[in-house]
């Protein structure tokens, strides 16, 4: 077994961590079971693991630059994934950050959605909770694994990123609703885990979560971005929150709308709640009676632009991107466009 050197780091001017020279500070931070957001899994792709670097700052690399502002930094903040332990580091971290937790729960339901897309049930071990606000995501620990199929295998332990799509009423399990794309993470989730396996988790993380207001709502969401959405949903539900809501879905043909009836029970129990799915790949030959186009389209054509509105939005970063602009031409206010891209 390789033995790598050690680098001292010290965190806050008070815990003072011998760290590998050479791996990233955020791999780490997680070997020390301190679990920085990172919405990507490390991968430089968010932005979410910046902290700040109060000695020994490494050069600003071009992913800094992409997801740093200026005034970051120049107050030496990088991101942890891009920043190698080589020399004695001071670094700050928000205390928050020290009541993440790590879970290992067994998978009690593997449930196919779509041709590509399965709802996950995790149980927490007996006396475990996880407590977060809804919208938020969990880091989940892919292991090592060999080739299967047509699919490489995995050299190397990894995490992946996932929005919590359970009800919060039940902090015992974790639902995740995940689409499967091929890559390390989903291949193993899809092709390999099983019922019966355990498997491991951080969190909670993120700010992308229900915020309380008066104005009428509007969810957006493609694919699995409907997760987050969902989760809103049930606390809404739940809360009695009586605010007018419009959730427009985009996917490309009906068998990629998954868990309808659970939409239509959000019809009959919100306060004033309706599912607009958009399809965006609908040929002749299919019966479609909904909206056709991608959600910008459904936005230009519904929303007033003289109505109050805040908006929670989850999908792609292109997805978001024209979204955002569409509501924006529809005068709502940037500053309540809520949203969590992949």
């Amino acid at each position: 077994m390789e033995v790598k050197d050690k680098v001292e780091v010290i965190i806050n001017d008070n815990m003072k961590i011998k760290m590998n020279y050479g791996d990233s500070l955020l791999s780490n931070l997680r070997e020390q079971k301190i679990f920085i957001p990172s919405a990507c899994g490390g991968r430089s792709m968010c932005g979410y693991c910046k902290l700040k670097i109060n000695e020994g700052a490494d050069e600003v690399k071009p992913m800094d630059k992409r997801w740093l502002s200026e005034e970051e930094l120049e107050k030496n903040y990088r991101l942890a994934c891009q920043l190698k332990v080589k020399n004695k580091l001071k670094i700050e971290i928000p205390e928050k950050i020290f009541k993440i937790e790590e879970f290992e729960g067994e998978v009690i339901e593997i449930k196919p959605l779509t041709e590509r897309i399965k709802k996950f049930v995790i149980q927490l071990p007996e006396g475990k909770n996880l407590d977060y606000k809804p919208g938020q995501f969990v880091q989940v620990r892919i292991p090592s694994y060999k080739k299967i199929d047509d699919y490489k295998g995995n050299p190397r332990e990894i995490y992946r990123t996932f929005s919590l799509a359970s009800n919060i009423k039940d902090t015992t399990k974790v639902e995740l609703i995940i689409g499967f794309t091929g890559g390390f993470g989903t291949t193993y989730l899809h092709k390999i885990l099983k019922v019966g396996d355990m498997l491991k988790f951080n969190g909670p993380h993120g700010y992308f979560y229900y915020q309380e207001d008066d104005s009428d709502i509007v969810f957006a969401a493609t694919g699995t971005g409907y997760s987050p959405i969902r989760a809103i949903l049930y606390y809404m539900r739940d809360k009695n929150i009586k605010r007018r809501a419009r959730f427009y879905f985009g996917a490309r043909t009906p068998d990629d709308l998954f868990l309808s009836n659970e939409m239509k029970m959000f019809e009959k129990e919100l306060y004033d709640f309706k599912y607009m799915p958009t399809l965006s790949r609908v040929t002749e030959d299919i019966d479609w009676q909904g909206d056709r186009g991608r959600v910008n389209v459904s936005i230009d054509k519904y929303l007033d632009e003289n109505k109050d509105y805040s908006a929670y939005l989850c999908g792609s970063s292109k997805v978001i991107e024209t979204v955002v602009n569409a509501l924006v031409d529809k005068n709502v206010s940037k500053d309540k466009i809520y949203y969590d891209k992949f």
